[in-house]
């Protein structure tokens, strides 16, 4: 017997596993499939399925695209989604070049165990494909590579282009009212990161959103209403575009609307109340760095002709420490338990109340 015709991978819900005559072949120096892909993961744990070849080598390459933003992002599959558990924060810069600021900054969010991505892994076609410029106007329509999520370029208010606001970063993101990090546009920046030809983000729907070209940098040639369109290579998916609507306008594939978003999808955990615009604000630089086990951020805003620091860390305790500028020449400090999210998904703040000071 060729032992080729007994080639199959192992998808398992936490590895992807190829394996031969009965014999694991390991796709990676330490037996894993990719860097940030857990071995141990519990989520999404199913019993083993197997899958033609053809199929399950498309299943391992896109959980690498996944891995090589590991380990912050750690990807998984079972028989029918992909599962994807981030903290939401990428590795580059953010915030820098907003000019309609609503005071929120990036913190990590809990994309984790019930809370984690789960997108369909074999989309199917929508009876009735519902489009993101009536619809979908809350919560994320994809998720990039890195772990991001993205939500519709058309803003809660059903009218206001983000990125023709000036409301987003030079990476095309900005942050909710839940200090939750994410994009708008689609993520053109990670095509560097992960090669030529491969997506940058999956829609909710599970169809995969290329870049500018075909993998092969050919042309897109024309797009449907949804920024998408069928090749005999990739069969249907969508494109990023320079102009509206930037990624997928819309879904394809079938998803379920509930309460003006996709459902179900992860939640965001606000650690404070939202804060108001502040008018005429344009961050203008942003620092990360981490320092005996606390992560510092520092944001950089002028305004006014004057400028103005902000300044906040993670602390081991699981709270986080803002200090702020009044705008009086004083700075006020403000601690806030992280936030949490329950197992049903709903938002809820962690218990106890803000400590606050002011500093002359």
């Amino acid at each position: 017997m060729n032992p080729l015709s007994n080639l199959f991978v192992l998808l398992t819900g936490c590895a992807v596993v190829l394996r031969v005559g009965g014999h694991d072949l390991a796709d990676g120096p330490d037996g894993h499939t990719g860097a940030g892909l857990s071995a141990t993961s519990a989520v999404g744990a199913t019993a083993p399925v197997r899958l033609p070849m053809k199929v399950a080598e498309a299943a391992a390459g896109r959980l690498k695209l996944f891995g090589r933003f590991g380990p912050q992002v750690r990807a998984s599959t079972n028989a029918t989604h992909w599962i994807v558990e981030s903290d939401g924060m990428p590795d580059h810069r953010m915030m820098v070049g907003i000019t309609a600021w609503q005071q929120q900054v990036p913190l990590p969010q809990p994309y984790t165990g019930d809370n984690a991505w789960r997108i369909p892994r074999l989309p199917v076609p929508a009876a009735r494909p519902l489009s993101a410029k009536d619809h979908f106007f809350r919560g994320a329509i994809a998720l990039a590579v890195n772990g991001v999520p993205i939500f519709n370029p058309i803003k809660n208010d059903g009218r206001t282009d983000t990125f023709l606001a000036g409301e987003l970063d030079e990476f095309g993101g900005h942050c909710g009212r839940a200090d939750d990090y994410h994009y708008h546009i689609a993520p053109t920046h990670l095509q560097e990161r992960v090669g030529a030809g491969e997506p940058i983000a999956v829609a909710l729907d599970g169809y995969w959103i290329y870049g500018f070209t075909e993998p092969d940098g050919s042309p897109t040639g024309a797009l449907d209403g949804f920024n998408g369109h069928s090749t005999p290579t990739l069969g249907y998916h969508y494109h990023a575009t320079r102009a509206y609507p930037y990624l997928n306008g819309g879904f394809h594939g079938e998803v379920v609307e509930r309460d003006g978003q996709v459902d179900p999808q992860p939640r965001a955990a606000p650690v404070r109340p939202a804060l108001p615009p502040w008018r005429g604000a344009r961050i203008t630089g942003f620092d990360r760095v981490r320092s005996n086990a606390v992560e510092e951020f520092h944001l950089e805003v002028k305004a006014a002709g004057q400028t103005h620091h902000l300044r906040y860390r993670l602390n081991t305790n699981q709270t986080v420490t803002f200090e702020s500028p009044d705008g009086e020449g004083r700075i006020t400090t403000e601690t806030h338990p992280m936030g949490r999210v329950d197992v049903r998904g709903r938002n809820r703040e962690a218990s106890g109340r803000p400590r606050r000071s002011r500093q002359p």
